[in-house]
């Protein structure tokens, strides 16, 4: 069917249409946006104290916009982000949780946060947190991280990774 005029009250949305040239106004990229995630199976972190997550393989990054030594993202286009953690720790063997923490950092600034308390610590041995929070960034400096801090009853706490357990992602939903 070729469209020479389009009326409202004349265009059947059940027809096909093939479309020539470029449409406008329709919307907008959803680029740059970020998928990492923990690969290997746990890692140890330090025991009751907040630590950067150590997001060891990157499914996509639109804009090479990862760093890979201090695990954080910039992205390159200014505009809102939506942005999603979650991350899995584990006591370790007869290990038990206490407390756990979770937050997405901007600029170093705790922008969502989620908490478990597990007292007394008795049966929780693994835990996993999420937290989302949509972002303004500016494209150039601003910067988002994934933090968590857990408190077990002795030794250390593990992140699980696994590419599933633990995983961040961040995705741009408007410029303006």
């Amino acid at each position: 069917m070729a469209i020479d005029k389009i009326q409202s009250e004349s265009i059947n949305l059940a027809d096909n249409f093939a479309f020539t040239g470029t449409v406008s106004g329709a919307g907008e990229s959803n680029v740059p946006y970020l998928d990492v995630a923990v690969s290997s199976a746990t890692y140890d972190i330090s025991d009751n104290v907040y630590t950067t997550i150590a997001f060891n393989t990157v499914n996509h990054d639109t804009c090479s916009g990862w760093n890979s030594s201090s695990y954080r993202y910039v992205p390159n286009v200014a505009g809102k982000y939506l942005c999603n953690l979650q991350v899995n720790v584990w006591g370790g063997g007869n290990n038990r949780l206490e407390n756990m923490a979770s937050a997405i950092r901007k600029n170093g600034s705790n922008e969502s946060f989620s908490t478990s308390n597990a007292t007394p610590a008795t049966d929780l041995t693994e835990q996993s947190l999420f937290n989302t929070v949509i972002l303004t960034m500016n494209g150039s400096s601003d910067y988002i991280e994934g933090i968590i801090k857990a408190n077990v009853t002795t030794g250390s706490p593990r992140v699980n990774g696994e590419n599933v357990y633990t995983i961040m992602n961040i995705m741009l939903v408007s410029t303006t």
